[in-house]
């Protein structure tokens, strides 16, 4: 008897030093869920656009998905090519996988030419590491402003049940990011940045300023037609925000932001 649970007691004490630390397993994932933004009849973007917002984001999202798989991750994308996905689809491609990560790849867009940055969104605390190291990473390789990591209730972060972020990679109303934009070996680098901020998630999420921004933005940003707002019927609340929501428009000269909610 004695032996017996001497040989137990030993076994546990041997598993416990093979586990890797818990802050290991808290951050490991094994796949990578990458949304291309748009997509389809949804151009995204400005309608004058050259290069259309949705074949930004795939690209920057083929781009993406080599560079991940090289570092061992596995990677499903919720389109690899020009067609529409509903939000509920892409959220439940996103929660099929447990084990992940959601990465949503956008530009951004203003009624004014002079707004410029790079930011990134997240919604659950556990996301808020993973938004602050792709931003600290993105914006190392970027020529644009930092706008900053912000708390957003958009309805890809809201819904999915895996950490998940949503970037905003420059302003396509802005001349100089725009150029950027349209730029192949730019889009590349952002590619490589924004795998950069995935693989060293615990490393840089310290060095990126972080800001809580839940009730408002600096700029009105542009209506994602593919990322519209979608209530959920559990919710009372949604009445009273829209009312408030148009309230406040009236107060302002910018766009209503409908994206990504």
């Amino acid at each position: 008897m004695v032996r017996r649970v001497t040989q137990t007691i030993f076994v546990l004490l041997c598993l416990c030093a093979s586990a890797p630390p818990l802050e290991a397993q808290l951050t490991r994932f094994t796949t990578v869920v990458i949304d291309a933004g748009h997509g389809g009849y949804d151009r995204g973007g400005i309608p004058s656009q050259r290069i259309p917002e949705k074949v930004m984001t795939l690209d920057v999202s083929q781009r993406l998905k080599p560079l991940l798989e090289k570092a061992g991750y596995r990677v499903i994308m919720t389109r690899d090519s020009d067609v529409f996905v509903p939000l509920p689809t892409r959220v439940a491609i996103a929660n099929s996988y447990p084990n992940a990560v959601f990465i949503c790849v956008h530009f951004n867009s203003a009624t004014r030419s002079g707004a410029n940055g790079i930011e990134t969104y997240f919604y659950s605390t556990e996301s808020a590491p993973l938004a602050a190291s792709i931003q600290g990473a993105v914006l190392g390789g970027a020529p644009s402003e930092n706008r900053g990591v912000r708390r957003r209730g958009y309805y890809v972060l809201r819904r999915t049940t895996i950490p998940a972020v949503l970037i905003e990679c420059g302003f396509l109303t802005n001349p100089t990011e725009a150029q950027y934009a349209q730029s192949a070996a730019y889009r590349q680098k952002l590619a490589e940045n924004i795998a950069r901020g995935i693989r060293n998630r615990p490393a840089l999420a310290a060095r990126t300023d972080f800001t809580n921004r839940s009730s408002r933005v600096d700029v009105g940003l542009q209506p994602f037609y593919d990322q519209r707002f979608m209530r959920d019927s559990s919710s009372k609340h949604h009445k009273g925000s829209k009312s408030k929501k148009k309230r406040s428009s009236s107060k302002t000269k910018h766009k209503s932001t409908s994206s990504e909610q």
